[in-house]
């Protein structure tokens, strides 16, 4: 290591460690430029990861404190090993529906992390301000250790709440008095964390982390029952930019521009993702942080007509292959069938007999942000025929058939014409705009937010029931004897 600092000039407080942790930066917003195209992500991943290496490496060969260099190296490969097989196992062996409860798993981990470092930095910040014999804890490093303690709270068991949910184990409790509770449970927290501050610091004296610890757990609890599962895609994005300002308040903490980095880079992209997630749904940022989604009963007019028409096979075969342009509108359904590919092979069939196929993309399909990008493109479908909600509603008018498969909520008619429903004013695909469509369904049941939706009985629509891998597969064989 002196070798290496004596080939570079170094003055005042540059050092090989800060200048790795800007190289990691770097590679984190290159990393993170090329997430937001199809094309490059999987090397954008590759960048991040990059940095993220570089940065534990050369924290391990060269971080010092007090002049000692970090000790423990053997426990620390160790957990690094033991960590990076465990992630690297699920990674592989998730299945595309389980997905977004992988995803809320790994959020809530990063927040642990963030809370575990403030509780083990608050007890030593005290016990060193207390034999100083200050009169408070006010300072920047106090702020960092509250705030990322409660943030990374608060995201934990927000993301454990929302795992059980996306995997069925947890319900909802739609109750208005939630609102309040979940109210001063925040203006407890926040009065909390200025009183600690304020307090005067006595060694040993650690019950008011551990009471603010156990607050912030509670919150997380809270604030995310209550929410519906329609809407759980934009509280998984929400605890996601939660997890980024935690793990920030570390990188302040301990002046470790990568941590920094990464973390202002996490939270700041996961506020821009959730503000564009409430557009999506109509719901107003405060209505998030207050826990509000899903609270107003599933109620809402009463199709007139409940005749549902039904399509054969043939006949669909016949429709599809004599359209000029046919929209695919993809939801969850589809990822539990795991009919993909099928419906890819769908696509390029049609497009051999001249049809123009596009996939219309609701923002909040499935059960979290991206969800059905991810899934297309694991089935190679171009990106080019992923076409967003407001440039697919624009053009249902001149589409011939709309295929609706697995989605329920994104394409319910109630969002614009029930101003009793939950789901009312949410922008939802037009599909009733299109001359004809077509939902597969293997029944009639509502979709994930529990609303009846009355387009299976518009005159326009046919419905095709049974499993969505099995239908297509005897609709692309039906197709292909035409």
């Amino acid at each position: 290591m002196e070798t290496i600092t004596k080939l570079i000039p170094f003055t005042g407080e540059i050092s090989i460690l800060e200048i790795s942790y800007l190289v990691a930066s770097v590679l984190f917003i290159l990393g993170l430029k090329k997430l937001s195209h199809p094309a490059t992500a999987r090397s954008g991943n590759l960048w991040a990861a990059a940095g993220m290496t570089a940065a534990i490496l050369f924290t391990i060969l060269f971080h010092k404190k007090d002049g000692e260099p970090i000790g423990n190296i053997v426990w620390i490969v160790v957990a690094l090993a033991i960590g990076s097989f465990i992630g690297w196992y699920a990674s592989k062996k998730v299945k595309m529906t389980a997905m977004p409860q992988m995803v809320s798993i790994f959020n809530g981990m990063g927040g642990a992390c963030a809370a575990l470092i403030s509780m083990m930095e608050f007890p030593k910040m005290q016990n060193m301000l207390a034999a100083e014999g200050a009169s408070h804890m006010i300072g920047g490093e106090g702020i960092a250790i509250l705030l990322g303690l409660m943030i990374g709270g608060v995201s934990f068991a927000g993301s454990m709440i929302a795992f059980g949910k996306l995997d069925g184990r947890i319900g909802d409790i739609k109750n208005p008095v939630l609102r309040i509770i979940n109210l001063t449970f925040l203006v407890l927290l926040l009065v909390a964390l200025v009183v600690i501050l304020f307090m005067k610091p006595e060694a040993g004296n650690n019950w008011p982390i551990y009471l603010f610890a156990l607050a912030a757990l509670v919150y997380g609890v809270t604030f995310v029952m209550p929410i519906g599962g329609a809407d759980m895609p934009v509280v998984i994005s929400l605890l996601n930019s939660f997890t980024g300002v935690a793990a920030a308040m570390g990188g302040f903490l301990y002046s470790n521009q990568a941590m920094l980095t990464g973390g202002i880079l996490v939270g700041s992209s996961g506020t821009i993702l959730t503000i564009l997630m409430c557009n999506a749904m109509n719901r107003s940022l405060l209505n998030v942080i207050v826990g509000a989604f899903g609270v107003a009963g599933a109620g809402g007019t009463e199709a007139a007509d409940k005749t549902v028409k039904e399509i054969s096979l043939s006949d669909a075969a016949v429709l599809l292959s004599y359209s000029q342009k046919v929209y695919i509108v993809p939801g969850y359904g589809l990822a539990v069938a795991q009919a993909q590919h099928l419906c890819h092979e769908l696509d390029n069939l049609l497009s051999g007999k001249g049809v123009e196929v596009k996939y219309a993309i609701h923002p909040v399909a499935g059960r979290m942000p991206g969800h059905m990008n991810v899934l297309l493109a694991e089935a190679d479908v171009p990106y080019e025929k992923l076409v967003e909600m407001e440039d697919a509603n624009n053009e249902m008018g001149n589409t011939d058939v709309v295929i609706v498969i697995g989605a329920n909520d994104v394409v319910n008619p109630a969002a614009e014409d029930d101003p009793g429903s939950p789901i009312y004013g949410m922008p939802i695909i037009k599909v009733l705009d299109a001359r004809n469509i077509i939902v597969m369904k293997r029944s009639m049941a509502a979709g994930y937010a529990a609303i009846p939706n009355n387009l299976f009985y518009h005159q326009k629509n046919r419905m095709l029931f049974g499993d969505a891998k099995a239908t297509l597969q005897k609709l692309v064989a039906e197709i292909k004897s035409l």
